[in-house]
């Protein structure tokens, strides 16, 4: 590249133009796109990629590629990333385009988005080896998504609710993600196609699992009938503090909190579309 000179007034005159920044970036998305190997990808990555950032170029970051290798789910260079660069790979940089300063990181929220469930897995086990207890909470729990995003505002668990991605919620919460979305998962299970149903239900079930204290939505008490209906009279019952628990999800529950993956071993009518 002719900007990679040794002279320092070479490089600042040399360096890529804004224009040149955004052909290289385009240029790498496509590799990762067309599932390049991974020492070429990064070689592209450390020596020909640049963003154009506060009226400069700087290097491309292993968080910016993950972002690629997520979307189009090369596997191997995820897995690459997170090995080489640990927890740093989900640190993103300030958003030059609105400034935000991201509580969390947007990596989780789309891998749920497109359903890579392999890298999110890797990315929840790289978040629990390597990093604190505190950091963890704030990657599983922040909204990493900047202001204009299409996910802006929403926690990985939200956007797994909204989208029935029964799976993604499950590695979620399964990591110590907060169970924030019954508001949601409820209106999704009256509201989504027949073909989403059963993921929207199970949506349900699993955040009824993991929460700590159900606090019952106001249109649950404003339409009794309908919900009761929906949910079994034990289940909506409990959900509105009028009883414990049905048994089977108490047990459920109790096995949540000191084991949780060990319910996807349960035989299948223990497992939580039974609890009615």
């Amino acid at each position: 590249m002719p900007w990679l000179l040794s002279s320092k007034d070479d490089l600042l005159s040399s360096s890529p133009s804004e224009r040149q920044c955004e052909r290289t970036a385009f240029s790498f998305y496509c590799s990762v796109r067309e599932g390049l190997p991974v020492w070429l990808l990064e070689d592209m990555r450390s020596m020909e990629v640049f963003c154009w950032e506060d009226g400069r170029p700087r290097a491309f970051l292993p968080s910016e590629a993950l972002l690629y290798a997520i979307v189009h789910d090369h596997r191997e260079y995820a897995h690459y990333l997170l090995n080489s660069y640990s927890v740093n790979t989900l640190r993103m940089p300030q958003c030059s385009f609105c400034r935000s300063h991201r509580s969390g990181t947007p990596h989780l929220s789309v891998a749920v988005r497109y359903d890579r469930i392999s890298i999110l897995s890797m990315m929840l086990e790289t978040l629990k080896d390597f990093a604190t207890s505190s950091e963890q909470q704030e990657f599983l729990d922040g909204c990493g998504s900047c202001s204009h995003g299409t996910d802006a505002g929403k926690t990985a668990v939200q956007v797994a609710v909204e989208l029935s991605r029964s799976d993604c919620l499950l590695l979620l919460l399964v990591h110590g993600a907060q169970p924030d979305g019954l508001d949601l998962a409820l209106q999704m299970l009256v509201s989504c196609e027949v073909s989403q149903q059963r993921h929207a239900q199970r949506c349900l079930d699993l955040l009824l699992l993991f929460l700590p204290k159900p606090q019952p939505p106001h249109f649950m008490q404003e339409e009794p009938s309908r919900w009761q209906g929906l949910l079994g009279n034990k289940v909506f019952s409990w959900l509105c503090g009028l009883a414990p628990p049905p048994l089977l999800l108490q047990a459920l529950r109790c096995l949540a909190q000191s084991g949780p993956d060990q319910i996807s071993t349960l035989p299948s009518f223990l497992q939580p579309h039974s609890w009615q």
